[in-house]
């Protein structure tokens, strides 16, 4: 059965960024720390990522990818990703939320939808009986979560403490209980996963 996940990388005080995160420096300064894990170790935005992920953390994105029939990312993190390079990472379908939808590129795979529901709806006609990924930023995921659309949470923890940045659940309102999954750790990161009560309830 299809299942909407979200996962993101933060900082062991909650930053989803560094500060003055955007187009070339889209995790912010001192954030590429975030991504040593997706990377195998250390990279900067000074020149293009040669590593890759090994051992626990290669299994984590093994895993995730292989469940993947289809991505939901927000228009902020399209331009701070510079958009890829023009071409979908991702190997599934992928729809990115904005409210400029007549801005989609006529090439690259990505599919530009204008509110959450109508992306979601879309994203499991195209999934199949695979899941359904939120993969951020922070605003789309709290969205997601808000609206209880979540059913399996992954927080990635980084060992940094950025200070500053953007934070995964600023001005979150909702309280949620969460049942802890699966824990797998490297020295890199640490990869949680959480199922999601269906029942919680907003505060």
């Amino acid at each position: 059965m299809t299942k909407v996940t979200a996962a993101i990388t933060i900082s062991l005080d909650g930053y989803i960024t560094g500060p003055n995160d955007g187009p070339n420096q889209g995790l912010g300064a001192g954030g590429e720390r975030l991504h040593y894990w997706v990377f195998g170790g250390p990279w900067t935005y000074d020149e293009e990522p040669r590593g890759e992920a090994v051992g626990a953390d290669k299994q984590y994105l093994d895993e995730a990818f292989g469940r993947g029939g289809a991505v939901i990312v927000g228009r902020t993190m399209y331009e701070a990703a510079g958009h890829w390079g023009g071409n979908n990472p991702f190997g599934v379908p992928l729809f990115v939320l904005t409210h400029r939808p007549e801005d989609e590129p006529a090439e690259g795979g990505f599919t530009f939808v204008n509110g959450l529901d109508d992306a979601l709806a879309r994203a499991r006609e195209a999934a199949g009986d695979k899941d359904i990924s939120i993969g951020g930023g922070a605003d789309v995921i709290r969205q997601a979560l808000e609206a209880g659309y979540v059913d399996e949470l992954s927080i990635t923890i980084a060992p940094v403490i950025l200070g500053e940045g953007k934070r995964l659940f600023e001005g979150f309102t909702r309280s949620i209980d969460l049942e802890q999954e699966s824990v797998l750790q490297s020295p890199l990161a640490t990869h949680i996963t959480y199922r999601l009560d269906g029942d919680a309830d907003a505060t």
